[in-house]
């Protein structure tokens, strides 16, 4: 099956930088809630801990999908798609839920600072818009 690239060519995907990823569950099921939601969300703040230049700036979780904006430093040695791939790997391990994720993510880089505040209050208002709580963001 021919699966179209959606990266931008040319583009160094471990070049420092805010990057905006949104990652949804299989089929849209509402996989992350309860149980799902906190093992998903102690995957993703391990990021930072595990791999040497990765921040996360940002996130929120809803049932069907994950928006957050990750920071690669110069230091970091993998790109975005292989950190990606490692965080959906362990979420998918610690749930035992296969398939959990979509095969693949979306993915838009941050240019500048006024991008990444209005990417920042996409997310926010995204989760307002579905009834989410949104102390979830504070943390």
């Amino acid at each position: 099956m021919f699966r179209k690239n959606i990266r931008l060519k040319s583009y160094n995907y471990k070049s420092d930088g805010y990057y905006f990823i949104t990652i949804c569950t299989a089929r849209l099921k509402p996989y992350l809630v309860g149980e799902n939601k906190k093992i998903a969300e102690k995957v993703l703040l391990s990021l930072s801990e595990n791999i040497k230049g990765v921040n996360i700036d940002f996130y929120i979780f809803m049932p069907t999908h994950l928006h957050f904006i990750i920071v690669v430093l110069e230091n970091s040695n993998l790109t975005v798609g292989e950190i990606i791939r490692r965080f959906k790997a362990y979420v998918t391990k610690e749930t035992k839920i296969k398939p959990f994720w979509e095969w693949n993510y979306y993915e838009h880089v941050i240019r500048n600072e006024d991008a990444l505040f209005k990417i920042r209050e996409y997310i926010k208002y995204n989760a307002e818009k579905h009834s989410i709580d949104l102390s979830e963001i504070d943390k």
